[in-house]
């Protein structure tokens, strides 16, 4: 067996998500359409491929100790000069995301992770593009707006395209609620 890389995310849905990749497209960022349009809560990491079966049991843990929650976009940010990204804010729900983060790079699971940089919840919508574009990008989504339930995440893998492909959705564990009627 190999390695795989794989990333954990929450998916940006309908029709929010389309709309961003479309957007990230015409801003010139090639990787447009090879990335679902996500909020990160494991980058990029090499395994083992032999090891990818703990992990969907360690995601699926994390995932069942999770509640639903609400999710809102908002507006634009960057990381540069650092790094050349432009993005819309989590503006609502940035609490869960980290909370959740943590507990899919946790040191006792199968992928622990130190960050290159602290977790910063966002949605990329420009990353390695030319500086007009990344300007472009930050003013003409300053003004973005989406929101959703949040009520789970996803395992992805990369192909050797580049291209990010969803390999199995982790929905949130969900309170029982005793039935009145019986």
């Amino acid at each position: 067996m190999g390695t795989v890389t794989i990333g954990v995310s929450i998916a940006v849905p309908e029709p929010h998500g389309s709309r961003l990749q479309q957007l990230r497209a015409g801003f010139g960022d090639a990787a447009a359409y090879g990335i679902p349009t996500h909020v990160t809560l494991l980058p990029p990491t090499e395994i083992d491929e032999a090891v990818v079966p703990a992990v969907e049991a360690h995601l699926a843990e994390v995932a069942v100790a999770a509640r639903p929650f609400p999710m809102r976009l908002f507006g634009t940010g960057t990381f540069r000069p650092l790094t050349p990204v432009v993005y819309v804010q989590v503006v609502e729900g940035g609490a869960a995301c980290t909370w959740l983060q943590k507990q899919v790079r946790d040191a006792s699971g199968p992928v622990p992770r130190e960050l290159q940089f602290p977790y910063h919840p966002h949605v990329t919508v420009a990353h390695g593009i030319d500086e007009a574009a990344m300007d472009r990008a930050y003013a003409d989504l300053a003004d973005y707006e989406a929101q959703w339930p949040c009520t789970g995440f996803a395992l992805y893998e990369q192909g050797a395209d580049g291209v990010w492909r969803k390999l199995r959705e982790f929905p949130f564990g969900t309170a029982v609620v005793p039935n009145a009627g019986r």
